[in-house]
């Protein structure tokens, strides 16, 4: 072959699979699935992922009304992310060895940083767990909250991560670090000297954490006073369903994740703004009894002056369907015409996303490229089934040899009710 990889750049390529696989730390905390490609490219890379049923019982023997249909929820997941580090090189800088080894190291560092960023960026923007703490990072309690949550809303108690910006993870780092005085911690092995040293956290109140240096922003909430009509005649409750029916006849799935409400207006709101709705509790997802305490929404787009899309859907049972009974998420102690908005980022602050690990959802893709066309192909495949591929060519016109290095990939939020964000510095 005209383009073929020497010795030294196949072990090199290893060495670059190696770390790369090293480097998806956050992104290890997540499910994978993964596609057959034949078929992905017969659906524009899109596939509907199913969600999990949620179960009726009932009291008695006679079960005569009680047998009815169950309906099951899906999302679309697309393998939506090319992400490619392509360089050059000529025939004098080949002969330095160790150029080449550090443009592969920068180029695997890229492309491991792209998939936990485009993790990171959908767990922050559709999570729906929303904890807003007065001040700043620096208590347990903080950490103890987003558990609590999880925990009241039926969300599994394991495999559960958490990302903090790094001043907020020292700052949780500095609480545990504490050694005298009021307020001391006494733990068994290394945990404190650990936070001291290394301003190392760990495992706090059952959250995996994880320090980033990268971090999403959430600007202040500029929406004026907001009401939202939750009574029955409002409208504004959404009704769970696998597929809808087109006026030509035409079947198709139902993203259940997101709803489109109705509101006083639209003015100052963005997406991403996090609120309540009064009167509006969340429920506990297996048992429907009220948690007492105010489910949280996100906004996810404004469609008009008085419409946005909001997320989760508000599955109220104010219709008394089946498939609501089934999936009810609220409880609306008090309907009203005109209940408030509470809007919880009031200050702009740093997002640190939490989730439970079947929240969120990688979908490993893969290039067909063609190993005799004149270009050198590698491949390798992590851990997680995500494929790199690294290609070489050589131009004999100008001595130039060409490197890329690629990965394809899908990132999916299944599930914004066992993902959120914990948010500091809120009144």
């Amino acid at each position: 072959m005209a383009n073929s990889f020497s010795k030294e750049e196949r072990v090199a390529f290893e060495d670059i699979l190696e770390g790369f696989n090293d480097l998806l730390v956050l992104s290890k905390n997540v499910s994978v699935y993964n596609t057959d490609q034949t078929m992905m490219a017969r659906t524009n890379n899109v596939i509907w992922r199913p969600q999990p049923y949620i179960s009726q019982s009932f009291s008695g023997t006679d079960m005569t009304a009680n047998f009815v249909d169950y309906t099951q929820l899906s999302v679309p997941a697309t393998i939506g992310f090319s992400r490619s580090v392509p360089w050059i090189m000529n025939a004098q800088e080949l002969r330095d060895a160790l150029q080449e080894q550090r443009l592969g190291e920068s180029a695997k560092q890229k492309l491991a940083s792209d998939i936990n960023v485009a993790m990171l960026n959908v767990a922050s923007a559709q999570g729906t767990l929303v904890v807003p703490i007065t001040g700043g990072a620096g208590d347990y309690d903080d950490v103890a909250q987003a558990d609590a949550l999880m925990n009241e809303q039926g969300v599994p108690n394991f495999d559960r991560s958490l990302a903090l910006s790094s001043r907020d993870y020292n700052g949780l780092a500095g609480n545990i670090a504490t050694g005298a005085g009021t307020g001391a911690r006494s733990f068994n092995g290394n945990k404190s000297n650990n936070a001291y040293e290394r301003s190392f956290v760990g495992m706090v109140a059952g959250f995996e954490t994880f320090k980033m240096d990268y971090a999403n922003r959430l600007a202040a909430a500029a929406g004026g006073v907001t009401t939202i009509n939750t009574t029955v005649a409002g409208g504004n409750f959404w009704v769970p369903t696998a597929t809808s029916v087109a006026v030509t006849g035409e079947i198709s799935n139902v993203d259940n994740r997101f709803q489109t409400v109705t509101v006083s207006n639209t003015v100052g709101i963005a997406p991403g703004d996090a609120f309540t709705i009064e009167d509006v509790e969340a429920v506990h997802h297996i048992t429907k009894q009220s948690t007492g305490r105010d489910k949280t929404f996100r906004v996810i787009s404004i469609v008009n002056g008085t419409q946005m899309v909001i997320s989760p859907a508000i599955v109220s049972a104010q219709g008394g369907t089946d498939s609501e009974l089934q999936y009810q998420n609220v409880v609306v102690t008090a309907p009203n015409a005109a209940a408030g908005i509470t809007w919880l980022n009031a200050n702009a602050t740093t997002i640190n996303p939490f989730w439970q690990r079947d929240a969120l959802e990688i979908l490993p893709g893969r290039y067909a490229v063609p190993a005799d066309a004149g270009v050198a192909v590698m491949r390798g495949t992590t851990d997680q089934g995500i494929e790199l591929v690294m290609q070489k060519f050589y131009d004999i016109n100008n001595m130039n040899i060409k490197y890329r290095l690629d990965t394809l990939f899908g990132v999916v939020n299944k599930q914004p009710e066992m993902s959120g964000i914990l948010i500091f510095g809120q009144p």
